[in-house]
Protein backbone atom coordinates (compact mmCIF):
# COMPACT_ATOMS: atom_id res chain seq x y z
CA UNK A 1 0.00 0.00 0.00
CA UNK A 2 3.26 2.60 0.70
CA UNK A 3 4.31 1.78 -2.30
CA UNK A 4 1.30 2.51 -4.28
CA UNK A 5 0.73 5.80 -2.74
CA UNK A 6 4.42 6.69 -3.14
CA UNK A 7 4.25 5.66 -7.31
CA UNK A 8 1.29 7.54 -7.09
CA UNK A 9 2.38 11.13 -5.55
CA UNK A 10 5.42 10.78 -7.90
CA UNK A 11 3.25 10.41 -10.99
CA UNK A 12 1.47 14.21 -9.68
CA UNK A 13 5.27 15.78 -9.06
CA UNK A 14 6.43 14.97 -12.48
CA UNK A 15 2.99 15.94 -14.50
CA UNK A 16 2.03 12.21 -14.92
CA UNK A 17 -1.56 10.71 -14.52
CA UNK A 18 -4.30 12.47 -15.46
CA UNK A 19 -3.11 15.68 -16.62
CA UNK A 20 -2.14 17.33 -19.96
CA UNK A 21 1.08 18.41 -20.91
CA UNK A 22 2.34 21.55 -20.90
CA UNK A 23 3.41 20.93 -24.35
CA UNK A 24 0.08 20.11 -25.43
CA UNK A 25 -1.83 23.81 -23.86
CA UNK A 26 0.42 25.44 -25.90
CA UNK A 27 0.28 23.68 -28.80
CA UNK A 28 -4.01 24.11 -28.12
CA UNK A 29 -2.74 27.89 -28.14
CA UNK A 30 -0.46 28.23 -30.53
CA UNK A 31 -1.85 30.16 -33.98
CA UNK A 32 -0.78 28.80 -37.25
CA UNK A 33 0.27 31.40 -40.17
CA UNK A 34 0.52 35.56 -39.72
CA UNK A 35 -1.20 38.13 -40.45
CA UNK A 36 -0.79 38.86 -44.10
CA UNK A 37 -0.81 42.18 -45.78
CA UNK A 38 -4.07 43.85 -46.61
CA UNK A 39 -5.06 45.77 -50.00
CA UNK A 40 -4.04 49.01 -50.44
CA UNK A 41 -5.62 51.43 -48.49
CA UNK A 42 -5.86 49.85 -45.57
CA UNK A 43 -3.54 50.94 -42.46
CA UNK A 44 -2.85 49.46 -39.53
CA UNK A 45 -4.45 51.17 -36.17
CA UNK A 46 -4.96 50.35 -32.48
CA UNK A 47 -8.47 49.20 -31.31
CA UNK A 48 -8.28 46.73 -28.58
CA UNK A 49 -11.73 46.24 -28.26
CA UNK A 50 -12.50 45.70 -31.93
CA UNK A 51 -9.38 43.18 -31.95
CA UNK A 52 -10.98 41.47 -28.68
CA UNK A 53 -14.35 41.12 -30.23
CA UNK A 54 -12.49 39.19 -33.10
CA UNK A 55 -9.80 36.80 -31.19
CA UNK A 56 -11.53 33.67 -30.05
CA UNK A 57 -10.28 30.90 -27.39
CA UNK A 58 -9.29 27.79 -28.51
CA UNK A 59 -11.84 25.60 -30.28
CA UNK A 60 -14.51 28.49 -30.12
CA UNK A 61 -13.71 29.75 -33.86
CA UNK A 62 -13.07 33.27 -34.78
CA UNK A 63 -9.36 34.90 -34.98
CA UNK A 64 -6.20 33.41 -33.30
CA UNK A 65 -4.20 36.76 -33.54
CA UNK A 66 -5.04 39.49 -35.48
CA UNK A 67 -4.44 43.31 -36.42
CA UNK A 68 -6.74 46.36 -36.29
CA UNK A 69 -7.08 48.33 -39.96
CA UNK A 70 -8.88 51.16 -41.16
CA UNK A 71 -9.62 51.83 -44.76
CA UNK A 72 -8.52 55.27 -46.12
CA UNK A 73 -11.18 58.03 -45.91
CA UNK A 74 -10.03 59.69 -49.04
CA UNK A 75 -8.08 58.31 -51.99
CA UNK A 76 -10.61 56.41 -53.21
CA UNK A 77 -9.54 52.67 -52.60
CA UNK A 78 -11.95 50.19 -53.12
CA UNK A 79 -11.65 46.87 -51.15
CA UNK A 80 -13.76 44.24 -52.18
CA UNK A 81 -14.48 41.05 -49.63
CA UNK A 82 -16.27 37.92 -50.23
CA UNK A 83 -18.55 36.40 -47.52
CA UNK A 84 -20.24 32.68 -48.08
CA UNK A 85 -23.25 32.29 -45.74
CA UNK A 86 -26.59 30.35 -45.16
CA UNK A 87 -29.64 31.43 -47.87
CA UNK A 88 -32.10 30.04 -45.37
CA UNK A 89 -30.92 32.53 -42.71
CA UNK A 90 -31.39 35.91 -44.78
CA UNK A 91 -30.49 38.06 -41.81
CA UNK A 92 -26.48 36.72 -42.03
CA UNK A 93 -26.30 38.08 -45.40
CA UNK A 94 -23.83 41.33 -44.02
CA UNK A 95 -22.63 39.00 -41.28
CA UNK A 96 -19.01 39.99 -39.18
CA UNK A 97 -16.85 37.10 -41.10
CA UNK A 98 -15.75 38.07 -44.91
CA UNK A 99 -12.32 37.03 -46.78
CA UNK A 100 -10.56 39.20 -49.08
CA UNK A 101 -10.49 36.72 -51.47
CA UNK A 102 -13.40 34.93 -53.77
CA UNK A 103 -14.32 31.48 -52.10
CA UNK A 104 -13.09 28.42 -53.68
CA UNK A 105 -14.86 24.88 -53.20
CA UNK A 106 -15.61 22.03 -52.20
CA UNK A 107 -17.51 23.50 -49.22
CA UNK A 108 -15.81 21.28 -46.79
CA UNK A 109 -12.54 22.16 -47.60
CA UNK A 110 -13.77 25.83 -47.34
CA UNK A 111 -15.01 24.59 -43.79
CA UNK A 112 -11.77 23.66 -42.37
CA UNK A 113 -9.81 26.24 -44.21
CA UNK A 114 -12.21 28.76 -42.21
CA UNK A 115 -12.86 27.28 -39.36
CA UNK A 116 -16.66 27.42 -39.81
CA UNK A 117 -19.08 24.56 -38.11
CA UNK A 118 -21.70 23.03 -39.89
CA UNK A 119 -24.07 24.12 -37.05
CA UNK A 120 -22.80 28.18 -37.81
CA UNK A 121 -24.08 27.90 -41.58
CA UNK A 122 -25.21 26.05 -44.89
CA UNK A 123 -22.54 28.30 -46.84
CA UNK A 124 -24.54 27.71 -49.50
CA UNK A 125 -24.69 31.59 -50.38
CA UNK A 126 -21.94 33.83 -51.76
CA UNK A 127 -21.65 37.96 -51.76
CA UNK A 128 -19.41 40.50 -52.00
CA UNK A 129 -19.05 43.82 -51.10
CA UNK A 130 -16.88 47.07 -51.03
CA UNK A 131 -15.86 48.17 -47.55
CA UNK A 132 -16.74 51.40 -46.38
CA UNK A 133 -14.35 54.62 -46.20
CA UNK A 134 -13.27 55.03 -42.84
CA UNK A 135 -14.43 51.51 -41.53
CA UNK A 136 -12.40 49.26 -39.11
CA UNK A 137 -12.21 45.82 -39.59
CA UNK A 138 -9.73 43.13 -38.00
CA UNK A 139 -7.55 40.86 -40.04
CA UNK A 140 -5.94 37.28 -38.78
CA UNK A 141 -5.50 33.68 -39.02
CA UNK A 142 -8.21 31.39 -37.85
CA UNK A 143 -8.47 30.12 -34.55
CA UNK A 144 -9.45 26.04 -33.93
CA UNK A 145 -12.87 25.24 -33.32
CA UNK A 146 -14.66 22.71 -31.84
CA UNK A 147 -18.01 21.49 -33.50
CA UNK A 148 -18.86 18.34 -31.63
CA UNK A 149 -17.39 15.51 -30.32
CA UNK A 150 -15.98 13.99 -33.78
CA UNK A 151 -15.91 17.21 -35.86
CA UNK A 152 -12.71 19.72 -34.68
CA UNK A 153 -10.97 22.39 -36.98
CA UNK A 154 -7.26 23.21 -36.29
CA UNK A 155 -5.75 26.88 -36.19
CA UNK A 156 -5.26 27.90 -40.16
CA UNK A 157 -2.95 30.19 -41.71
CA UNK A 158 -5.92 31.06 -44.12
CA UNK A 159 -6.68 35.09 -43.59
CA UNK A 160 -10.00 36.03 -42.24
CA UNK A 161 -11.83 39.42 -42.00
CA UNK A 162 -13.67 40.30 -39.42
CA UNK A 163 -16.07 43.89 -40.15
CA UNK A 164 -18.23 44.64 -37.18
CA UNK A 165 -21.66 44.97 -38.83
CA UNK A 166 -24.55 45.08 -37.00
CA UNK A 167 -27.30 44.88 -39.70
CA UNK A 168 -30.46 45.02 -36.91
CA UNK A 169 -29.20 48.01 -35.23
CA UNK A 170 -28.34 49.50 -38.95
CA UNK A 171 -24.22 49.50 -38.73
CA UNK A 172 -22.89 48.29 -41.71
CA UNK A 173 -19.54 48.73 -43.34
CA UNK A 174 -19.65 47.39 -46.38
CA UNK A 175 -21.59 48.44 -49.21
CA UNK A 176 -21.69 48.04 -53.20
CA UNK A 177 -22.97 44.76 -52.51
CA UNK A 178 -23.39 41.87 -55.01
CA UNK A 179 -25.26 38.45 -54.57
CA UNK A 180 -22.80 36.12 -56.47
CA UNK A 181 -25.44 33.00 -56.55
CA UNK A 182 -25.74 29.54 -54.99
CA UNK A 183 -22.10 28.18 -53.80
CA UNK A 184 -20.18 26.36 -54.30
CA UNK A 185 -20.88 27.02 -58.09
Amino acid sequence: MLRLITVAVLAVMIGGIGTPSMAADQNATMCTGDVQAPPAGLEEVQDPTLLAKAIGAPQQGKLCTGKVFKLAETGGNMVTVYRVWDASKPYTALGGWWSFSAPQGPRDAYRQENEICPAWSALNKVSHCTIKAGALIVVGPGQSAKCSDDLNYPTSPVNQVYIPNDAQNNQVFVENCQDDGDWPH
